[in-house]
């Protein structure tokens, strides 16, 4: 499991609290308490369940020190302890059980320590001298601070066009094959299936974050967060339907802004209904990622939703996408498409069934489990000019973004329309 319990800063919170089963460890205990300038009256009696019961109704401590000897199931106790502590806690775990493996098995569940007792004050105050070096340690890698985080929000101009395969398998290829942090963040918090296409678990991080965006910072973003791998996390959900989202959209500006700083890319995987919601969501976005198709409907939502970025988010650069287009056909053809919406279309992704079958089956991106597939280069493409986005300050999506010619959508509608009616007439004097 990913450690529940990660380095940040101490913050408000209390510097330490013990809960220790027996009187001769406190005894040990309290006058190191005292040394490190912190209040003896934090080393409580009792021990792991007495420190649960505490937690779950109390802010959690900088270090706690817990202590498992009346524990009959350490491992499970300890996830139980998780559960109830606040994200950056530093837990350092004492017992009697002398075992390699719950060593390893504890160490391997975030724990920063076990000691084996009877304990001395030496060893307590190595391992509390331990647990605050953990910090002040530097949260990133040296150099990582040169990089430019680059944000960028993926909307389907209709439902089913593919913007959240897209935003998955973009988030994925940042990951992997440009090596950048990447955070996904899957804002559709009854449906969404950005965890689903990365065969993840959602948990409950957003939900929790919407619930109580006080609690949002950097600690509650590593707990929260689930891995898809060394440089991916995804914060999704799968609130009950019969839940109403009740927010003002503090947690997800609050998320978003907690990203910037953790991370070195952003995906946001964004429904369109939220950019009437919460329109200040792109503020701070680089890129906004336009998934299409080629029918009349979508080309009256893209022109719609070009407009109002234009209106609401003159910073973020649009990046418009063609799914699932169909060799065969469509209902508008490119050149018309184009001038319709009067913006080149950025790149053209192919209706290929077999690979997005393959890719639910495998439960992978549909960029990871198609490496190979010549006809879903423009993914990587994208995926290419977003992080280049940095460097040449968008000037590759805006030379792609050249306004095409003008055409008058109503005047196809019409068109279609005239087209329908002449047909029906035919119909009717056979």
């Amino acid at each position: 499991m990913n450690a529940p319990w990660k380095a940040g800063p101490m913050g408000n919170r209390d510097p330490f609290a013990a809960y220790i089963c027996d009187e001769a460890a406190l005894d040990v205990l309290r006058p190191v308490v005292v040394e490190m300038g912190w209040q003896p009256e934090k080393c409580n009696k009792g021990g792991l369940r007495n420190a649960v019961q505490s937690l779950s109704i109390s802010a959690s401590p900088a270090i706690l020190l817990v202590d498992l000897s009346e524990s009959g199931d350490p491992l499970n106790d300890i996830h139980a302890l998780a559960e109830v502590c606040e994200p950056g806690t530093v837990v350092i775990a004492t017992g009697q059980v002398n075992d390699v493996r719950l060593y390893r098995d504890l160490l391997t569940s975030g724990i920063h320590d076990y000691l084996l007792k009877p304990l001395s004050a030496g060893q307590l105050r190595d391992a509390l001298t331990s647990a605050q070096a953990v910090f002040s340690a530097p949260r990133a890698a040296e150099g990582d601070g040169d990089k430019q985080h680059i944000s960028t929000a993926v909307v389907g101009a209709r439902g089913g066009v593919g913007a959240s395969t897209i935003a998955t398998s973009i988030a994925w290829l940042f990951s992997m094959e440009h090596k950048r942090s990447t955070a996904l963040l899957d804002l559709d918090v009854h449906f969404g299936t950005g965890a689903l296409c990365l065969d993840l678990e959602p948990g409950r991080g957003l939900t929790d974050a919407i619930e109580n965006p006080s609690r949002i910072d950097g600690l509650f973003i590593e707990r929260a967060m689930i891995r898809a791998n060394d440089r991916l996390a995804i914060m999704s959900a799968e609130a009950p339907i019969n839940a109403p989202l009740m927010t003002d959209g503090t947690a997800f500006v609050q998320l978003a802004e907690e990203f910037r700083q953790a991370f070195e890319m952003t995906v946001i995987d964004l429904p369109r209904n939220m950019l009437i919601n919460f329109p200040h969501l792109l503020s701070e976005v680089n890129v906004v990622t336009l998934v299409t198709e080629m029918t009349l409907a979508s080309a009256r939502d893209t022109i719609r939703i070009l407009s109002w970025l234009k209106a609401n988010a003159p910073n973020a650069e649009p990046l418009i996408v063609c799914n699932k287009f169909h060799a065969s056909g469509s209902e508008i053809n490119r050149s018309d498409f184009e001038a319709s919406i009067e913006r080149k279309i950025n790149y053209l992704l192919p209706f290929d069934q077999k690979a997005s079958v393959g890719a639910a089956k495998l439960g992978q991106t549909l960029a990871e489990a198609n490496k190979n597939n010549k006809g879903l280069a423009p993914l990587r493409e994208m995926a290419a000019a977003i992080v280049g986005v940095a460097s040449d300050d968008g000037a590759g999506l805006k030379e792609a973004g050249k306004k095409g010619s003008k055409f008058d959508l109503m005047s196809l509608l019409g068109s279609k329309k005239d087209k329908a009616d002449k047909a029906s007439a035919n119909a009717t004097a056979g």
